[in-house]
């Protein structure tokens, strides 16, 4: 029986109508006569012949039109008896006869039938709408709330108080089918049009692990008035009203530039050897060795041609010193000197008509690396993205990405290539954090070695070579060296069990020459490359849009996790890294202050997501320990971040002993972080809120003084004072007159 009608067409009709009676032992004459009206059979009318009246009337005699035809009589527009359950002429004719539902019956049905579906859908949604990710959410509440109008919030949310949640942001959790609300802001989605206009175009999509997507809820949360209903997204300021980045504005590529123009060999020498003493540390693309043969003899013999490319990688190298030395205050010698100069006449002979067109090799990715490098440094952060990816097709068509065992190859060549693979990788993974996409390599596409831990002049040495050609022997080195252990995996699958008792004792050869490993540059990279790896780890568990498939539950522990790996890390990086203090007169300040900052930063990204899970919590809900304890520690550690500058503002010692081409970046996300705990005023986090809104003055003043010099630091002092002079109040601060901070 279907359930939606409960009774058959005969069922329905006798209860409807129970007046009309089936008529008991009647007996019909061949020509039927019915009281005062005809019978017509066929088409020929009867003579009326009058007959004697029924012991017990039936009511269908009294009249010679009945109020509802059967639906056979109405198609062939002929007198129906109206009798029930079957008319007289369908009878004779040996048919099936059925009437149809009155106007009035149908509405009631139609309107039961809709009733009824209404309440499936409902039950639907009911079960659905924990597992709908954000986006979808917020339509469905949106649709709801116009076609019941009547109601506030939909019923089906509230499955209890304790976990109605209200969805006035794009980004807050909704509950599990448990009650457990899932990750906030695992699940990135796009308000804008990036193709609207020419400054969204050059922003491009900001991703939910970037301080931009932070500030920009910041700033929505501020400016939205509580009384009123949230504001439809195109009332919206768009998200570009708080990037502080320069990609709408355009690179002036001078026309005339002469491709063939050298600095003087004193300026030249000055330019590369600050590059290779503030960014091949962190950034070493290029052999410094072998380079710096080239450029002696590129100076000391007129007659010497090097290739378009090589001049492209020096031009870079000028063009990205010539742009700290700015930072820092110094005027270049001549107008020649300009780093834009530099730029132009590296971009002509390396990558305008070549980048696209040409196949690459293993200077045309020092070229593509150097130039996103640059970019990056200029504020031109959407447009050294692209770059970097660029780069990292040419690397992977390169192989880079995979370890060599080529015999033509030789040893310091492998290291080389080694070590450009993974300065790429650390500069992906810093635009990955700063534009919140997803990062352009794969790590299980990966498998070349970890640099090893020594200067190239160490590579001569026979025992590092064996170093370089012995995977095993390798292996142990980098897990004596690093918290994660990535090469143990390798080493037990290329090792057997016959030979356990020699891998012992190279184990202990290796693991007491790690032990004497005096600190350098090289080491420096070695651990600032097993942290990347980490921090790689917690964009994607935390951030990847398939981080919605796990609970808040599963996303704790994960987080969980990931806090006490970078606490392994930080408890065997040597005694000269360690950066409770900005020492700069022990050596290795810069390397000290370079593994702070990335540290704090993934400490942030690890525990960022807890922070805003407990501002999103209802008033009557208490977080976990998990949860309370992460979001504190996210806004310590942002503090932490700058307690590393001191009180009085220097530019030029902080270009000097910190990672200048990303310093704004790291500034801006922990200053970020303090102003949303300042205005959630969560209680679990803000334990002293007077040193929060003092660290984030002192940030301004160092914005304000960077703003001198670098437009995007300008553009970012711009946007948090306007946050404070409209909103000093809800944040607890107090902004002096003139807004000097």
């Amino acid at each position: 029986m279907n359930p939606e009608y409960p009774l058959d067409q005969a069922e329905t009709e006798s209860a409807l109508f129970p007046s009309y009676t089936q008529p008991t032992e009647f007996q019909f004459p061949e020509t039927p006569l019915l009281g005062r009206g005809d019978l017509t059979t066929g088409d020929q009318p009867t003579t009326k012949v009058p007959i004697p009246r029924n012991p017990q009337p039936i009511s269908w005699a009294r009249s010679g039109r009945v109020s509802r035809a059967c639906e056979n009589c109405q198609e062939q527009k002929a007198k129906c008896s109206g009798h029930h359950p079957v008319c007289l002429r369908c009878k004779d004719a040996g048919v099936r006869c059925s009437y149809s539902d009155r106007k009035r019956e149908k509405m009631a049905k139609q309107l039961s039938d809709l009733t009824a579906r209404l309440e499936t859908y409902k039950t639907l949604l009911q079960d659905l709408y924990p597992r709908l990710d954000n986006l979808s959410a917020r339509h469905v509440d949106q649709t709801l709330k116009e076609v019941c109008s009547s109601h506030p919030r939909p019923s089906i949310i509230a499955s209890s108080p304790s976990h109605f949640v209200q969805y006035s942001d794009p980004l807050t959790p909704h509950p599990d089918p448990e009650g457990t609300p899932l990750t906030p802001g695992a699940i990135d989605y796009t308000e804008e049009d990036f193709n609207r206009d020419e400054k969204l175009q050059a922003m491009g999509f900001v991703g939910e692990h970037s301080e931009v997507a932070w500030l920009y809820r910041l700033k929505r949360d501020l400016d939205q008035d509580t009384t009123t209903p949230a504001r439809t997204s195109f009332d919206r300021p768009s998200i570009s009203s708080v990037n502080y980045f320069q990609d709408e504005l355009e690179i002036s590529v001078l026309d005339e530039v002469d491709l063939s123009t050298r600095p003087p060999q004193n300026v030249a020498s000055q330019l590369i050897n600050g590059y290779f003493l503030s960014v091949h540390p962190a950034f070493p693309i290029i052999g410094m060795t072998t380079f710096l043969g080239q450029c002696d003899s590129f100076y000391m013999n007129p007659r010497v041609r090097p290739g378009k490319r090589w001049l492209a990688v020096l031009n870079l190298i000028f063009a990205i010193t010539a742009r700290r030395l700015l930072l820092m205050g110094h005027s270049p010698h001549s107008e020649a000197d300009s780093h834009l100069v530099y730029f132009t006449r590296a971009w002509r002979l390396g990558i305008d008509n070549v980048a696209l067109l040409s196949h690459p090799d293993l200077q045309q990715v020092q070229v593509e690396g150097l130039t996103a490098f640059y970019l990056l440094s200029v504020g031109q952060v959407n447009r050294s993205w692209r770059i970097i990816g660029i780069a990292i097709r040419s690397a992977v068509t390169m192989g880079l990405n995979l370890r060599s065992e080529s015999s033509i190859i030789d040893h310091l060549s492998k290291e080389i290539r080694s070590r450009v693979w993974w300065a790429l990788f650390m500069l992906d993974t810093i635009l990955c954090v700063m534009t919140g996409r997803p990062p352009s390599t794969i790590e299980s596409f990966c498998s070349t070695p970890l640099p090893l831990p020594y200067t190239e002049e160490e590579f001569n040495n026979k025992q590092i070579m064996q170093l370089i050609t012995d995977q095993e022997a390798r292996g142990v080195l980098m897990s004596s060296l690093l918290s994660t252990e990535p090469a143990i995996a390798a080493r037990e699958s290329l090792v057997g069990h016959t030979r356990s008792a020699q891998l012992d004792s190279k184990r202990k050869q290796v693991e007491r020459k790690a032990q004497t490993l005096a600190p350098n540059s090289s080491l420096y990279f070695l651990y600032a490359v097993d942290l990347t790896l980490l921090t790689r780890e917690a964009v994607e568990t935390l951030y990847a849009p398939r981080a919605k498939r796990r609970s808040w539950l599963e996303t704790e522990i994960k987080i969980s996790t990931l806090n006490s790996q970078a606490d392994r890390w930080l408890s065997r990086l040597p005694a000269e890294f360690h950066f409770v203090e900005l020492d700069t007169s022990r050596p290795f300040a810069w390397e000290r202050a370079s593994l702070a900052l990335r540290f704090y930063t993934t400490k942030i990204i690890i525990s960022q997501p807890c922070l805003r899970h407990l501002a999103n919590l209802p008033i009557a809900t208490f977080p976990s320990a998990v949860c309370n304890t992460m979001a504190a520690l996210c806004v310590q550690v942002a503090g932490q971040i700058l307690d590393l500058l001191p009180n009085e503002v220097d530019t030029v010692w902080l270009y000097e002993i910190s990672p200048w081409w990303c310093i704004l970046h790291h500034i801006m996300q922990s200053s970020t972080i303090l102003l949303i705990a300042l205005f959630t005023r969560i209680r679990f986090v803000i334990a002293d809120a007077d040193n929060i809104a003092e660290r984030v003055k002192k940030a301004t003043r160092w914005l304000n003084k960077m703003s001198a010099k670098d437009t995007s630091s300008q553009r970012a002092w711009l946007i948090y004072m306007d946050l404070l002079s409209r909103h000093a109040s809800k944040l607890g601060l107090e902004v002096e007159p003139g807004l000097n901070l």
